[in-house]
């Protein structure tokens, strides 16, 4: 089968997402391309189809860090090189995979080569390869801590320095960073995201007529690849040739003074951080003119600009949706005149034949080709009308108020009546929860563990497989052998009884499971909205710790898992913004439900370990289906998750003068500490983590292992 590319000008519809990457393309100082969206939106095909519209770059012949023969990089590791002709390849595509080490990205000592010659040698890496081309990270919202730290230096500095291993290496490293990601699979870091000049919003065509010609291109395109691509040579030779055309114009257009005061006034108008959005704006601007044949930044080119750059940018916390507001953007720019641009002699680079153009498919909607510049109908991302939708019902007109001190039902009475969700208090920064011991589980910032990427603290034989290699100590182990071996050149002769594993720990990320009293006890409005707001904050301190994240909720006579454990913490944000109240207290069904999910969890990923946190009052005046007296029947739920080994610690709802105390006995029952909703706030939670971990390892001898 044919490994043809699927044309970038055959991808149907995606006008924002083809306009950020050709602007890229044309500009590279504008900083790359985040690609939000569902999954099965052309995001991967589009990027990957963008290298075959690129121009070729010339490379000084046997150089692997693709110097420029015009204007080498002096301090190349393979220079310096001798004036001469280049040699013209096509732009590369490198692809960063998820699981990759860091030493595949940055590169490292090469090892047959210290071993087999006792030569210094260093093998490059992956942004090495991506030097004056595109470094493409599919689900980059998944990709490791240490390696999201490794690009940020390399993004910003446009250069990597290695010292590691004896290796000491600096080599330019200039690439245009292009990732995609699902939302529903958790965010980005904000220094990362931040890193992105432009961002796109993707998402499914509800056009049934789009729908399908997305269909009929790619079965076309899958029964003959040459073919189609073939059939599309073309539209994407012309694509090609407005991308050389647009660069070769850059340097002539104008950024007036007016163009960039209408840049800072919509900067400073949405609020964002720092000054980097005025520049990607800028630039962005520039490579618009550029592309649309034209010599001067106008205002239409600042609004395409604003909408690409600033949407990721006007986050003010992890669970705010991305977008931006166009009536203010719109009030912003219409304080500024009108632009009067004089006719431009330069021809117009956009070859773009419009919908229902005369594509090699036929004029089906949006015939392929360029994106058009602007908004209307096919120009606007799908989700660039966000902040349009109704807001939250909450913020409606609001229901009566409840009580805040309703009169206590009879145990005969009627379950109390459901009360609507109501709106999350402000949320709080809050001390760090951690699990005892040290485990083995996915890098994160949580709780102490071994993990592939951290501090070396020792070398040990390797049980199964060699995964990192401890040189020093494998030298070490090595060294006494050589003469009885009889090593006679430079080489070291190294068996697999020397070779040593390093260990090394660092952080992992926990899953933490809430459990939240959905009961009428927790019903009175100004409570259930504080319970709310602190549950919220536990969730930001999970997102900023990479934490898998679930939610069970308990009222009436059953539990139910509201959210099964994912990455998504904004998706547990809204669950929780939705969640009803009202009913009995099943205190007992909510913990056994929270002892299957983490049943089930271990399952599926044993190396992750739980915290689970319960958010309750502690009453119990339900024992659902399991009959029986409900504080019992509660209490003996909670000693099953104590002799689990699960770490775990109570929220106390409970206000008021009068106090029962009851989520204390809870606490006492599942081995782990209790606190108040005012002990969440970090500066009240100063010994909170040390009484979690003495709490939790005198809980049981299996805890007491584990914590060993």
């Amino acid at each position: 089968m044919s490994s043809a590319l699927f044309p970038f000008s055959a991808v149907v519809g995606q006008d924002d997402l083809r306009l950020a990457l050709l602007l890229n393309a044309v500009s590279p100082a504008v900083g790359g391309v985040l690609v939000r969206g569902e999954k099965g939106t052309a995001k991967s095909t589009a990027v990957r189809a963008l290298s075959a519209v690129l121009p070729e770059v010339d490379v000084v012949p046997g150089c692997r860090f693709s110097c420029a023969p015009a204007a080498p990089d002096p301090a190349c590791p393979d220079g310096p090189h001798e004036p001469g002709p280049g040699t013209a390849r096509p732009a590369r595509m490198v692809e960063l995979p998820v699981g990759a080490s860091e030493d595949r990205l940055v590169g490292a000592l090469d090892i047959e080569r210290a071993l087999a010659d006792g030569v210094k040698a260093f093998e490059p890496g992956l942004l090495a390869a991506a030097h004056r081309g595109i470094l493409y990270v599919d689900e980059v919202n998944l990709l490791h801590d240490h390696l999201v730290d490794s690009l940020l230096d390399a993004a910003a500095m446009g250069s990597c320095h290695i010292e590691r291993e004896g290796v000491s290496v600096r080599h330019a490293a200039r690439f245009l960073l292009v990732g995609t990601m699902n939302p529903e699979e958790g965010e980005l870091r904000p220094q990362l995201l931040d890193r992105f000049g432009l961002t796109v919003e993707v998402a499914a065509s509800r056009e049934p007529e789009q729908r399908v010609e997305v269909v009929r291109r790619r079965l076309a395109y899958e029964d003959d690849p040459a073919a189609f691509a073939a059939r599309w040579a073309g539209e994407e030779a012309r694509v090609r040739a407005g991308v050389v055309a647009a660069r070769a114009l850059l340097p002539k257009v104008r950024l007036g003074d007016s163009a960039l005061l209408m840049i800072a006034a919509v900067c400073a108008g949405f609020e964002v951080d720092g000054m980097r959005a005025d520049i990607v704006m800028a630039r962005t601007g520039a490579a618009l003119a550029a592309w649309a044949g034209r010599t001067a930044v106008l205002k239409e080119d600042v609004r395409q600009a604003a909408l690409l750059a600033l949407p990721h940018r006007r986050r003010r916390n992890p669970f705010d949706a991305p977008g931006l507001d166009e009536a203010r953007l719109d009030e912003i720019l219409d304080g500024f005149p009108d632009d009067e641009p004089e006719p431009d002699p330069q021809p117009d680079p956009e070859p773009d034949p419009g919908p229902g153009g005369d594509g090699p498919d036929g004029g089906g909607p949006d015939g392929g080709g360029v994106p058009p510049q602007g908004g209307g109908p096919g120009g606007a991302a799908p989700d660039e009308a966000a902040p349009e939708q109704p807001a939250d019902p909450s913020e409606g007109p609001e229901a009566p108020e409840a009580p805040d001190a309703p009169a206590a039902p009879s145990p005969a009475a009627a379950p109390a009546a459901e009360q609507a969700p109501v709106r999350a208090a402000e949320p709080f920064r809050t001390r760090m929860f951690s699990v005892p011991g040290l485990g083995e589980g996915a890098a994160g910032r949580r709780s102490r563990a071994r993990t592939a990427h951290g501090r070396t603290t020792g070398a040990q034989r390797p049980s199964g497989r060699l995964t990192k290699l401890h040189l020093a100590a494998t030298l070490q182990a090595a060294a006494p052998h050589q003469r009885v071996r009889g090593r006679s050149g430079r080489g070291l002769v190294v068996r697999k009884d020397d070779l040593r594993q390093a260990v090394r720990e660092g952080r992992e990320g926990n899953l933490v499971l809430f459990v939240v009293d959905a009961s009428g006890s927790m019903a009175a409005r100004q409570r259930m909205g504080a319970v709310k707001g602190a549950v919220l904050s536990l969730l930001l301190d999970a997102y900023q710790r990479r934490d898998k994240v679930g939610l069970v909720t308990f009222r009436g006579a059953a539990a139910e898992l509201a959210l099964p454990p994912t990455s998504s913490v904004d998706a547990a944000a809204v669950r929780l913004e939705q969640l009803p109240t009202g009913g009995r207290t099943p205190l007992a069904a909510g913990l056994l439900k929270a002892r299957e999910v983490l049943r089930v969890e271990r399952l599926r990923d044993p190396s992750r370990r739980p915290l689970l946190v319960v958010v309750t009052d502690g009453r119990a005046t339900s024992a659902g289906a399991l009959g029986g007296d409900a504080r019992e029947v509660a209490a003996r739920s909670a000693r099953l998750l104590a002799a689990d080994g699960v770490a775990s610690i109570v929220v106390d709802c409970e206000s008021g003068p009068v106090r029962l105390g009851l989520a204390g006995v809870l606490a006492a029952d599942l081995g782990g500490p209790a606190v108040t909703l005012d002990g969440l706030r970090a500066e009240a939670l100063a010994g909170l983590v040390k009484d979690a971990r003495t709490s939790v390892a005198t809980a049981s001898p299996l805890t007491k292992r584990k914590a060993a």
